[in-house]
This record gives structure tokens, sequence and C-alpha cells, in this order.
């Protein structure tokens, strides 16, 4: 499939990498309803590993099966799907080629002690994503712990060796740990931060949470109100996010969250759109519904994301 002429244009920005991380980040980009348009949705399914199966899947009991989320990413037309080994190893077969996979190769669980520190296991290899096929190794890494320099070096090491065999890079930056208070994680001065931490790293994807209008270090807050810095709406912090991403030379969307009314997902997409990110991961808010409306949602954030809704 010839790329479109705007895909063309965002991997001219990526211009130290091999055409084997190009060419995966071309077969995302170009792949699903979305492909040609610079805009991207991705099912990340690694909540079981963070919160539980209970918690993540007895909503929707359909889900506890991994089938059941390949189907769901290629039947609504998205540009990939995100999980760890396990359940990428489960369809691995079944659905070979069919939609762009990215091995998420590091996780974290909520039955570690609240003193262990912020911090994931490395659960899985980038030998791995060579041998299942997958597009890209994604991997958390979380500014503001004390165990973020570990993780940092951690994903230096990975992103070198993928890219060394043609596999791209997703980072997810998630302030969190014992440098930053609850609102600070997701303070606008702390989600540009965490972007420009991804983008510093070699990240090809980044991926943030939506920052609120907090503004959580001293320092920064000064600068947002001496530069007069625009925060006031979702978009307007979402292109702050973008600028600090490489003033937009490095793809970044933007996490869902917890369950919420389709009402805020469909704001949060707009702004998105609007602010000129690429677009939405986006997990429990599609998984946590029946199927059908799960696929009425997405086909209602594409068309967003495509400008005619």
């Amino acid at each position: 499939m010839k790329s479109s002429r705007i895909v063309q244009n965002i991997l001219a920005r990526y211009e130290g990498e091999t055409p084997g991380v190009k060419g995966k980040l071309c077969q995302m980009l170009m792949h699903g309803k979305l492909r040609g348009t610079g805009k991207m949705i991705i099912l990340p399914v690694d909540q079981g590993f963070e919160h539980g199966p209970a918690r993540s899947f007895a909503v929707n009991a359909e889900a506890y099966d991994p089938h059941y989320h390949y189907r769901l990413a290629i039947d609504a037309g998205l540009n990939a799907y995100a999980a760890p080994l396990g359940p990428l190893e489960a369809g691995a077969d079944t659905f070979a080629g069919q939609i762009p996979t990215i091995l998420k190769v590091n996780s974290a669980n909520s039955l570690m002690s609240g003193t262990s520190g912020k911090n994931q296991a490395v659960t899985a290899s980038v030998d791995d994503a060579l041998r299942l096929g997958c597009s890209a190794i994604g991997f958390t890494i979380y500014p503001g712990s004390d165990n973020g320099i570990d993780m940092m070096e951690e994903i230096v090491a990975m992103r070198k060796e993928a890219a060394s065999k043609g596999i791209a890079t997703v980072i997810w930056s998630y302030p969190r740990g014992e440098g930053i208070t609850k609102d600070g994680e997701t303070a606008i001065d702390v989600a540009a931060y965490a972007a420009h931490m991804a983008a510093l790293l070699g990240a090809h994807i980044i991926k943030i949470k939506l920052g609120t209008d907090h503004l959580m270090l001293p320092e920064a807050k000064k600068v947002y109100e001496d530069q007069k810095i625009d925060i006031a709406t979702q978009a307007a912090r979402v292109k702050h996010c973008v600028q600090s991403a490489f003033d937009g030379r490095r793809i970044i969307v933007f996490s869902g969250g917890a369950k919420k009314g389709e009402n805020s997902v469909y704001d949060d997409a707009r702004a998105i759109r609007d602010g000129g990110g690429n677009g939405s991961i986006i997990g429990r808010n599609s998984f946590q519904r029946s199927r059908e409306d799960a696929l009425a949602m997405l086909n209602k954030l594409v068309a967003i994301y495509k400008g005619t809704e």
C-alpha cells in the first residue's frame, strides 16, 4: 500500500531511524479506518496486570478472552493493538497479519506494598516482539519515581536493540511516585515534561495522559505565567504537549483513563484533534463496554479524528 503524503511527512521527521523502524511506523499509520490521516486509535489491554482480572474484565466477561480484544481492534478498524506477552501469544497465530501489534514489555501490579516504590517489571523482550511479528514494543516510565532512573536506563537499552531489529518503540510516560503529588500526575507542566522526557529517550510514539490546568512545579509555574502559556482549555493543553514533543516532530497519543461517559470520551478526542495530537490510546473506555457499544463509540471516534463529527 502506498503511503499518503501526510504519513510520508510524519516519517520524514524521524531522521535518525532505520528503514525498518520507519516501515513499522508506516504500517501502523496506514492501517485501519484512519489510515493515511496521520491520526491513530490504539487499543491497549494491559490493565489486567495493573488492576487484576475482575476489576478489568468482569463488567464485560467476554473480555477475559484475549481473542476478544484482537477481534475488537480488527473489527473497529483501529491502527494497532497493544498487550503484554501472554495475550498477544494467545492470538498470534489466529490473527497473524490482521492488525499491527505492540508488545508491552514491562508491567506493574497492585499487589505490591505501598512502600515498594513505583516501578514496573520487565516481562518480555525485543526478541519476543520480533517472534510475534509486532510493529513496536511498549514501555512505561514513571517520571517522579525514585525508580524512574532505572526505568529510563532499561528503555534506552531496549530501544537501541529494537531499532537495530527494525522495531519501533512506544513510551508510556506516566508521572507518579515520590516526587509527584496526586494532582501533579496530570498537571499540565508535568504532563508536558513527561512528553518531552519520552521524546528525549528516543520514543517513536509517545503516550501520555491528558493534562489539567493545574501547575505543580513552582519554578515552572512562574515561567507559564511570565510567558503567558495558554493552558485554559483542553485543546490548548494538548497543543502545548505536542509542542513539548519536539514541536510536533514525534507522534503523540493520549490515554483515555478510567471508564467514563461517552460524551466525555468524545470531548477528549475533539480536544486532541483540535490541539494537533495524533490520537487516542483507549482501553477501559472500549473493552469495558459491550462489543456493540464499543464498536459504535470507536466508529464515532474515527469520525471525530477525520473531522466529520
